[in-house]
């Protein structure tokens, strides 16, 4: 019997067939990113069904010297969840493991195993009048563990904070099959390092997340989402500044869009309608909310901020969604934009971020600067305003050949974008991660301390280097055979 049958047959015999499956047809269709810029190979997928069994598999993976990729909804947007071309990995999925373990409605606390969906968890907590305050376009997919992973941020950023922000207690196994249980609650806890701090944002390179403690908020009693035409993207940014005096922590959420964006999600969708009857240079989705105590004045609240926003000239049209189908309306619009570009053809997408204060005067600088650098492109800048994080994007000439041009100008842009976000201070990776599509810029452009911290954190957790090779950061060795 050979080595690679000796482990997949213990490793059946561990997880049973339902936990592990190798027929090709099964496995392929998690060999592929969200994107489709990556396939892989892969030994088998293992999908545990219990914490000691993500345990016991590590612990065997271990001995055996197998590589493991940890894959939540495989909606990742940086190929963090896809196996090299090798074979020599196992997919960890942690989708069987989606329950909920503990629900303290008075505490706004929930925990709940890594594979239970955003989507799931929203549903859940709403019953009891609760809400979770993280929010993205793949709700319906993306997985708890994924979310912690990669630090996921979303549209509620502004108010709320990144996935980071929402995690009271984790739970993981590490990379000799140990199990770091974190998962109660403490205000206060000064025992060292913060370590799942560490874990969040680790995409699996450190350990494999199984269940979080995350806080929850009461549930919105009201909201008001409101559309703006802008000319400039600086307006847009004075409009942002006057929302937030005016509003306070009512203000939720502010995405801008540019006309382009817009354009794009009403011919991909026919059931699309623009807000506006104008096309503005730039729109600026704003989302207010409030609980039972000043759910009354929202209304008045958005009606004061529009008015005076035009008053003073930052704003040339605007509306208020009518009811909450106009508002859902509002957001699909902002949801879309992804599906709606693809549709259009190839494109190199950049999830960067500068300085909140710097990011208008970056995007009207750097637009104009990549299409002449490379004429027959178009720039476009859309997302999440407010926390100086957008998805910089730039779509090819029509006509090209989408894998010549990936893999030759594509990546000459993606440079200079990158290289552009590095002079103003900024990330070339805001909420999506580095996965295995940034992880070369990221050697290139990062501090070379930083670097040096995170391999030897890596080396010291991994040093096998069989948690999701090839990710993030390499261990500074080669991992062992």
């Amino acid at each position: 019997m050979s080595k690679v049958d000796e482990f997949l047959n213990a490793a059946r015999h561990l997880l049973g067939e339902r936990g592990l499956v190798t027929d090709p047809d099964l496995v392929e269709p998690w060999l592929t990113d969200w994107r489709g810029r990556y396939t892989g190979k892969a030994r088998a997928l293992a999908s545990p069904a219990t914490t000691d069994e993500v345990a016991a598999l590590v612990r065997l993976c271990a001995k055996h010297g197998v590589p493991i990729v940890p894959q939540g909804g495989n909606s990742g947007m940086s190929g963090g969840a896809t196996p090299d071309d090798s074979g020599d990995a196992v997919i960890l999925s942690l989708r069987r493991m989606n329950g909920v373990r503990r629900f303290d409605t008075q505490a706004r606390q929930i925990t709940c195993d890594a594979g239970v969906v955003l989507q799931t968890l929203h549903e859940t907590v709403e019953v009891e009048g609760l809400r979770f305050p993280l929010t993205l376009g793949g709700k319906g997919s993306a997985t708890i563990g994924g979310l912690i992973s990669t630090n996921a941020g979303g549209t509620q950023v502004l108010r709320h904070g990144t996935m980071r922000a929402q995690v009271l207690g984790i739970e993981a196994v590490l990379a000799d099959g140990t199990v770091f249980d974190s998962l109660t609650p403490l205000k206060k806890d000064n025992r060292g390092f913060d370590l799942k701090q560490l874990l969040i944002g680790s995409e699996g390179t450190l350990g494999i997340v199984t269940a979080a403690t995350l806080r929850l908020l009461p549930a919105l009693a009201e909201r008001a989402v409101l559309w703006a035409g802008v000319g400039d993207l600086r307006d847009a940014r004075k409009l942002l500044l006057h929302a937030e005096r005016m509003a306070g922590d009512a203000l939720e959420g502010f995405e801008v869009l540019p006309r382009h964006s817009l354009a794009s999600v009403l011919s991909y969708n026919s059931q699309a309608r623009a807000p506006l009857q104008q096309a503005h240079e730039w729109n600026a989705l704003i989302e207010l909310t409030a609980d039972a105590s000043t759910a009354d004045t929202l209304a008045a609240l958005g009606q004061n901020l529009l008015e005076s926003a035009m008053e003073r000239g930052l704003v040339e049209d605007a509306t208020i969604a009518a009811n909450e189908a106009q508002a859902e309306a509002f957001w699909a619009i902002r949801d879309e934009i992804s599906l709606a570009e693809r549709a259009i053809g190839p494109a190199k997408q950049h999830d960067i971020s500068v300085p909140v204060a710097d990011m208008a005067d970056f995007v009207v600088a750097t637009m104009p600067k990549v299409e002449k650098a490379f004429p027959g492109t178009t720039a476009v800048a859309y997302g999440h305003l407010g926390d100086g994080n957008v998805h910089f994007h730039v779509l090819a000439a029509k006509g090209v050949d989408a894998e010549e041009w990936e893999n030759g100008q594509g990546k000459a842009i993606s440079a200079m974008v990158h290289d552009e976000v590095t002079a103003w201070g900024g990330s070339i990776s805001a909420e999506h991660g580095i996965g295995q599509m940034k992880r070369d810029e990221l050697a290139r452009l990062t501090d070379p301390v930083h670097l040096a911290i995170l391999r030897r954190v890596k080396d010291a957790l991994d040093p096998d280097g069989l948690l999701n090779p090839g990710k993030l950061v390499p261990n500074s060795v080669q991992r062992s055979s």
